[in-house]
C-alpha cells in the first residue's frame, strides 16, 4: 500500500498476506483523489473513513493534511494494522473506531465535509449505504459522499447523485448533501 501524495507521499505499508480486505488500488485511488480535488479543500476537511480495512483511504487523506480523520473498521486484526500505520506516521489528528459501521452511523452526532465508504462488495445491503449516510445528516453542506463499489451496482438515479468514475474493475459513485433548509 502506497500513499500517492502529500506530506507522506511515497511511504509503503505491507499488507499482512492473511487480510481478507482489498485496498483501493493505486490508479483508482490517486485518480478518485484527482477529481475529488475538485469538489473538497483537503485542508479544511473533516473526514469519516467507513470500512477503514487498511487505512489506505484515512492515511492518504492524512496526507493530504486533512484537519481530521475517524476511522472505521469492524475487524480487530485490521484495526490493529490501522494503528500501526498511524503510530508510524505520527499523526495525532486521527481517531479509530473499531466497530460495525451500521450501528455507529445510527449514533454519530459529528458532522463530515467527506465521507468515504469502501464496503465489500457482496455486501448483501450496500445498495442502501448512500441513503442510510444522507439521511442521517452528518455530512456538511457541501459536502460529498463517495461510494466505491463494483461495476453492477448503479446509483444515477438518487437525487443526491454527481456523478460516477470507473477505475478498471473499481467504481466510485459521488453525492452531495441535500442543501440544508
Amino acid at each position: 500500500m502506497r500513499v500517492i501524495t502529500g506530506k507522506y507521499k511515497g511511504r509503503h505499508f505491507d499488507i499482512p498476506r492473511t487480510f481478507k480486505a482489498r485496498p483501493t488500488t493505486d490508479f483508482a485511488k490517486e485518480n478518485i483523489f484527482n477529481v475529488l480535488n475538485g469538489y473538497i479543500d483537503f485542508e479544511d476537511c473533516r473526514a469519516l473513513d467507513l470500512f477503514a480495512g487498511t487505512g489506505s483511504i484515512s492515511i492518504e487523506l492524512l496526507s493530504r493534511e486533512a484537519q481530521y480523520v475517524v476511522g472505521l473498521e469492524l475487524d480487530r486484526d485490521h484495526c490493529t494494522f490501522i494503528r500501526q500505520c498511524i503510530d508510524k506516521l505520527g499523526a495525532d489528528n486521527y481517531s479509530l473506531i473499531r466497530g460495525d459501521v451500521f450501528r455507529y452511523l445510527k449514533s454519530c452526532r459529528e458532522t463530515f465535509d467527506l465521507i468515504f465508504a469502501d464496503p465489500p462488495y457482496a455486501l448483501k445491503n450496500l445498495e442502501e449505504i448512500p441513503q442510510i449516510v444522507l439521511d442521517k445528516d452528518i455530512l456538511s453542506e457541501d459536502g460529498i459522499f463517495v461510494l466505491e463499489h463494483g461495476k453492477h451496482n448503479h446509483f444515477e438515479e438518487h437525487p443526491c447523485f454527481l456523478e460516477r468514475r470507473a477505475y478498471g474493475s473499481v467504481n466510485f459513485s459521488l453525492f452531495k448533501a441535500k442543501p440544508k433548509e
